[in-house]
């Protein structure tokens, strides 16, 4: 079973933005899905990004498309998570998640960082 890692969290302004890294270890990592997720006190879990094994395939959550940007590099078993023009709204937990399918990961199956808080000030 893989093991996931997130940093790159942090405080930022509005309007700034910032990188999440998730490292894994464990098992081949090239051959996952890996996901994005974040959860807000008082929220539901939120999808916000996904990339297939390959990095041929991307798809965002409405509320972030056009701002944040996945990608990956199995030669360092890493997925990033650029995120630009934050917004005051994008504060919660980021959590990175991996699996066969995207399916899995946004029924919440799969393997699950830690998670790493994202804290965007007005």
């Amino acid at each position: 079973q893989v093991q996931l890692r997130e940093s790159g969290g942090g405080l930022v302004q509005a309007g700034g933005s910032l990188r999440l890294s998730c490292a894994a270890s464990g098992v081949t990592f090239s051959r996952y899905v890996v996901g994005w997720f974040r959860q807000a006190p008082g929220k539901e879990r939120e999808f916000v990004a996904a990339i297939t094994w390959s990095g041929s395939s991307t798809y965002y959550g409405d509320s972030v498309k056009g701002r944040f940007t996945i990608s990956r590099d199995n030669a360092k078993n890493t997925v990033y998570l650029q995120m630009n023009s934050l917004k005051p709204e994008d504060t919660a937990v980021y959590y990175c998640a991996g699996g066969n399918t995207i399916l899995i990961l946004r029924t919440g199956g799969g393997s699950w960082g830690q998670g790493t808080q994202v804290t965007v000030s007005s």
